[in-house]
């Protein structure tokens, strides 16, 4: 096989994958709590010239020419997120989450300082985990991070020993810098209005990480970071807020030259200007249908997690009603672990992660097999599932994992359930199937 014959067939064999992948997904049950499906309208959005080119900087002082109309596009989606997020400042460049919480700890702390944020078993993300873990805050930006003590009955940070800690730091010379609410592993509002009084007396700046649950903010639900108190909140642009991958930093005029210079030139050089255009419409989408789809997403993912409780799955937060996010966890160390339900899960077509749960590194787990799995209703909601939906999926996960039934008599049971759900609701336009493969190839 010459050049030309190899580079063309890995060239078929990638469309093919992408393809079977597009028909794959239109037939299995999508519950990983960090992923959505966006609209047809986004989708239009990232593939069009605004792909190729580049404009560092910010709208009308670019480092580059062409702008015009990439400028006004960013223009429109700070507007909108303004208006979405009732905040003085937004920031749209940010690739990832990953970088807009790199941009926060760029603007507010120097290397050497210290954080406090969520251990990753409690529900932290490694963008703000320690050095020896690889953390972005660590490892990346030189900070020292200590862990908010947790309560797991509550699947949440305590507060009074929150505060205990801090007292303890400050008289060790070790005073945190700034602290970081949010995580990855959410389920419940995080105690910001309790502690915010005690952090500003003692200048500590305090950041949010909303990356799961911002389409749950933006509709008004879950909680309201900068009106409780946060300076600053981060989040991606893809999970519960369905547009395209991407982050954002929300915050107040006062740190916006601060933030600005953190994301571009320090973190961010060209950011995505398709993404860009694609978090525009979402905004839009999430303004005009968001106050809905986070009400229905928090009422479903309340019903899967009762509904999995009643048949009898160890469903975390029982003592505050499992959950008040788009998540829902559940300890299968006892069927094996999490990353051996995963992998059987996938064999009947529905997709979860497994997750470190509270306790897990105590016990000597691994990431690789930890003792939870994750769910997020976030992607079947947008879909049109509702409560009904919810109990049967816990039926097909019962079925599935402690009635040990066949999985091929499974994977058609969910093939047939998701075939009633290929439209994305909450959006302007929605005719193409959700997961429809658009081919732009002519032939």
């Amino acid at each position: 096989m010459d050049e030309y014959e190899f580079a063309k067939e890995r060239y078929e064999r990638v469309f093919n994958l992408l393809e079977e992948h597009h028909k794959w997904f239109s037939e299995a049950l999508t519950l990983i709590a960090s992923e959505n499906v966006p609209s047809e309208a986004v989708k239009e959005a990232i593939v069009t010239d605004f792909m190729s080119r580049y404009a560092e900087g910010w709208p009308g002082d670019r480092v580059y020419a062409g702008c015009k109309y990439i400028d006004e596009v960013e223009l429109i989606a700070i507007e909108l997120g303004k208006k979405l997020f009732d905040a003085e400042h937004v920031d749209v460049r940010p690739i990832a989450g990953v970088t807009a919480n790199l941009s926060v700890y760029t603007a507010f702390t120097e290397p050497g300082d210290t954080i406090i944020s969520l251990a990753i078993p409690n529900g932290g993300h490694i963008t703000y985990g320690k050095k020896e873990l690889g953390g972005t805050a660590g490892a990346v930006r030189g900070l020292n991070v200590e862990n908010f003590p947790f309560d797991s009955e509550e699947m949440n940070i305590d507060v009074d020993k929150t505060k205990a800690l801090i007292e303890k730091m400050k008289k060790e010379g070790k005073k945190p810098k700034m602290v970081v609410f949010g995580g990855s592993l959410f389920l419940f509002p995080h105690p910001l209005k309790e502690l915010a009084p005690y952090l500003k007396a003692e200048d500590i700046y305090i950041m949010y990480d909303g990356a799961h649950v911002l389409g749950l903010i933006a509709g008004g639900e879950f909680q309201k970071p900068l009106e409780e108190g946060a300076d600053v909140m981060t989040g991606s642009t893809h999970k519960t807020l369905p547009g395209p991958q991407g982050g954002v930093i929300v915050s107040f005029d006062k740190y916006s030259e601060k933030l600005k210079n953190a994301v571009f030139p320090s973190n961010v050089s060209n950011h995505h200007l398709h993404h860009v255009a694609g978090k525009a419409i979402a905004f839009a989408e999430m303004l005009a249908f968001g106050k809905q789809y986070a009400k229905d997403i928090i009422r479903n993912a309340q019903k899967l997690a009762g509904a999995l409780a009643e048949k009898g799955f160890k469903v975390l937060g029982e003592k505050n009603g499992y959950t008040k996010s788009h998540q829902v966890v559940i300890d299968v160390w006892h069927l094996g672990g999490g990353g051996v339900v995963e992998k059987e899960l996938e064999q009947a077509n529905i997709i979860v992660n497994r997750n470190l749960i509270p306790g897990d590194i105590k016990s000597g787990k691994h990431f690789k097999n930890p003792g939870g799995i994750r769910m997020g209703v976030q992607e079947i909601t947008r879909l049109g599932m509702g409560p009904s939906e919810m109990d049967e999926i816990a039926d097909i996960l019962y079925r599935t994992l402690l009635k040990k039934e066949d999985k091929e008599a499974i994977k058609k049971r969910v093939k047939e359930l998701k075939a009633r759900f290929s439209k994305v609701r909450y959006a302007f336009d929605s005719k193409r199937d959700a997961y429809e493969y658009i081919k732009i190839r002519l032939k």
